[in-house]
């Protein structure tokens, strides 16, 4: 077996892009927890913020981050050993929707240094939206490997719109559903 084959290449990409995104999921999410957190009383919110800080900074150190960079070192690996790739459009679409993926880690990464110093101002709702995006971008790049061709890339990209408008539509109606039944518990 050759350790240095493209398939093993491929392999530990698809390894490390799972474990990425699983820290791409879960880090708004704790954000959202911890946002909310920080409106409850004390002492339970300085034990959950607490918590919670403790938590992104594993999470964001020990997976997230060394995950990015693996994916991204056997995907250039993958280049290398098959540079046709580079040459062919989907790829060029990929590696599009990779660069904003990546942006968007850069962008969890400055809202996880404001929360740590506890001078993040947004709300948990606009935390659930962000919360959304990887979730599309991964529907994206999945779509444009599998089917590699023009006219399926607007079909994917007409079903990303629709996924998105479907995720902004249950983002509100939860929100609704919450307070209607927060106000009825303070009642």
């Amino acid at each position: 077996m050759n350790l240095f084959s493209f398939e093993i290449f491929k392999s530990l990409h698809l390894v490390f892009m799972v474990s990425w995104f699983a820290g791409l999921f879960y880090m708004p999410r704790l954000f959202v927890y911890h946002v909310e957190a920080l409106a409850k009383k004390e002492p339970e919110k300085s034990i959950l913020s607490n918590q919670f800080k403790i938590m992104q900074r594993r999470l964001w150190y020990i997976i997230t981050w060394p995950a990015c960079v693996l994916t991204l070192v056997f995907g250039i690996a993958m280049l290398v050993k098959v540079p046709a790739f580079a040459s062919m459009s989907w790829m060029h679409l990929k590696l599009f929707f990779v660069l904003l993926l990546f942006f968007y880690h850069l962008h969890l990464g400055s809202i996880f240094k404001k929360i740590q110093k506890d001078n993040y101002q947004g709300s948990s709702m606009k935390l659930r939206f962000i919360n959304e995006v990887a979730t599309i971008l991964l529907i994206a790049i999945v779509f444009v490997v599998v089917y590699k061709n023009l006219l399926n890339w607007i079909y994917g990209v007409l079903g990303i719109l629709g996924i998105a408008l479907v995720l902004t539509f249950a983002i509100a109606r939860y929100k609704k559903r919450r307070e209607k039944n927060s106000s009825e518990r303070h009642e």
